[in-house]
């Protein structure tokens, strides 16, 4: 008889237990949405300890001159998914339309428009954080993933009229065409000191808009 008792009890505690299941999985529920704790997701494209080459092109917008097409390209060892050192090498030209053509009947200003026409090469080294990476859909079709990064270093900037050390800051977006591939948009702000058409010496802030592709290697981590 009490062996009997013993089993009852251990039956009676069963649905208990079964109930107080059933109350948490209905409280986890409200909780979350009915939608399950995934965890964190890694990252499809991977950077860590890889190289990135980017041969770029773009539009150089100098604060007193004209525009002029710029390319080059760029060099980055990525430390990990957030920070990388990038080097990078880009020329374009400096003109001034309006001088030109007051050169043209003023024969003493021929030597000062030669020189300030002279081509611009910048070398250029960026600190580069990603701050954010996700996905896109492009109308309606084919997923792709991206990273949005911002940049800030220095360097140099080899033109007539250009003085001292050039700071550089900006941001951009790679997009992903596949493992080793990416479509990179640059966008940067290169403030020096110059001197100005016939006066002083200005800081100015010089803006580059670039578009190019990035190839990752190794090519598979």
């Amino acid at each position: 008889m009490a062996s009997a008792l013993v089993i009852t009890g251990a039956t009676l505690l069963l649905p208990a237990s079964a109930q107080a299941e059933c109350v948490d999985e209905a409280l986890k529920e409200q909780l979350v949405g009915r939608r399950a704790y995934r965890g964190v997701v890694p990252r499809l494209f991977q950077k860590s300890l890889r190289h990135e080459i980017s041969p770029m092109g773009g539009w150089f917008a100098a604060d007193l001159s004209d525009g002029a097409p710029m390319y080059g390209g760029a060099y980055t060892f990525h430390f990990s998914e957030e920070l990388g050192l990038e080097a990078s090498y880009f020329r374009t030209q400096r003109s001034f339309e309006f001088l030109e053509a007051v050169g043209a009947t003023n024969p003493s200003l021929v030597d000062f428009v030669n020189e300030e026409t002279a081509p611009i090469q910048l070398f250029m080294g960026n600190l580069v954080w990603s701050l954010a990476y996700g996905k896109v859909r492009w109308l309606g079709g084919a997923i792709s993933r991206f990273d949005f990064y911002v940049a800030l270093g220095a360097g140099a900037t080899d033109a007539p009229g250009s003085v001292g050390v050039t700071g550089s800051g900006g941001f951009g977006m790679k997009f992903f065409l596949a493992e080793w591939l990416a479509l990179r948009l640059d966008v940067r702000d290169l403030v020096h000191a110059q001197r100005a058409p016939l006066g002083e010496d200005k800081v100015v802030n010089d803006i580059a808009a670039l578009g190019g592709l990035s190839v990752f290697l190794p090519f598979t981590n």
